[in-house]
């Protein structure tokens, strides 16, 4: 009798990597979004415009992804991210030439609308009405609400700005895998910028409700009755582990989540190889930015990181690459716009390894 080697039958998956079969697993147990096909054509199109143009193409992710825990979603995990720094960058590639496929979180800010869509800066605040009944811009802010305008105007007319909005972070798997592998065609001259907070954690299919999860059981008396008997019995087992105000086991909520692949590695090695990949890491902890930055690009082997730190992220960011020195960019002290979470005295903290001086 011969021996049996299962790898003979399907020599595609004995060489199969663990990114590889992350990628063959989540794809093909979570449910597409509906406005897939309709993201995808729309950036081929743009993506084969500018690439007969010869044109540079990037694409800029932007805003932070939800992570729904219902399928009928009523309730979820979010971040804080306005995308305000996607937002931005997208206008300076615009400035530089490159065509933008901005891919966004929905109702987050965009491009040059962003100048006047923040809480804190009301575009009514900008107008006045006129002795005529027209809207008019105030005099005083006229002249950079005309650029700003110009800018936006040119970038339409020529074609050179798409967006395009996700929501969860399946929304944002989906639509980044598929653009990427659109532009693998533009070789170097594809860039993939990614600034959007995505989410580490998310609740798989089979885990997760169809309807709103329920605060009560008020439509069952009876398992009301049963459960409440049950939460006496688990409240004497986990008192000595809870220290919390003693809550009925049957009102808490607990969410249990899986970490969400890291496709990375899919992008580097396969999705867009010839593209320039640049990601971004922040964190809360001074001490360990750098070494998390570095991690990164050993690991993925892209070709930059740019870290942040909370506290500081508005006034200063570090750019770390493959045998260069890690470069430090810095707002200017007298230029540095006061923020509700930044801690000035934070600033360059980070580049010393988290020591304070």
């Amino acid at each position: 009798m011969s021996n049996f080697n299962s790898n003979s039958l399907r020599p595609d998956l004995a060489r199969e990597t663990t990114a590889d079969i992350a990628e063959r697993d989540y794809f093909g147990e979570n449910p597409p979004p509906k406005a897939l096909e309709l993201h995808t054509s729309l950036a081929e199109s743009f993506i084969n415009i500018h690439a007969l143009a010869g044109r540079r193409v990037v694409l800029v992710t932007s805003g932070g992804t939800t992570v729904p825990l219902e399928r009928q979603t009523v309730r979820f995990i979010d971040n804080f991210s306005a995308g305000t720094r996607g937002a931005t960058s997208a206008e300076y590639f615009l400035e530089s030439g490159y065509a933008v496929i901005f891919l966004h979180r929905q109702f987050s800010l965009l491009p040059y609308s962003r100048h006047y869509s923040h809480a804190t800066d009301c575009f009514l605040d900008f107008l006045h009405e006129g002795p005529d009944g027209n809207v008019v811009a105030n005099e005083e802010y006229r002249e950079k609400m005309l650029g700003v305008l110009r800018k936006y105007n040119s970038a339409k007319e020529k074609n050179l700005l798409l967006t395009l909005p996700f929501t969860t972070i399946n929304d944002y798997l989906f639509v980044l895998r598929a653009i990427a592998q659109l532009m693998r065609p533009l070789g170097p001259n594809g860039l993939l910028y990614l600034a959007a907070a995505v989410s580490d954690f998310f609740v798989p299919p089979e885990r997760m409700v169809e309807h709103k999860i329920q605060s009560t059981n008020a439509t069952d008396a009876q398992a009301q009755k049963e459960q409440a008997i049950k939460d006496v019995e688990e409240e004497e087992t986990f008192d000595n582990f809870d220290s919390s105000p003693k809550v009925p086991r049957s009102k808490r909520l607990v969410v249990d989540l899986d970490p969400v692949p890291k496709f990375l590695k899919n992008l580097v090695d396969g999705w867009a190889p010839e593209g320039m990949i640049v990601s971004f890491k922040l964190e809360t902890d001074p001490e360990i930015l750098v070494h998390k930055a570095q991690y990164s690009l050993d690991r993925y082997q892209h070709h930059l990181v740019i870290g942040n730190l909370l506290s500081t992220r508005k006034w200063e960011v570090v750019f770390v690459a493959p045998g260069q020195k890690d470069q430090w960019i810095r707002v200017p002290r007298h230029r540095r716009k006061k923020t509700i979470s930044g801690v000035e005295n934070m600033v360059g903290v980070a580049a010393r390894g988290g020591e304070v001086v």
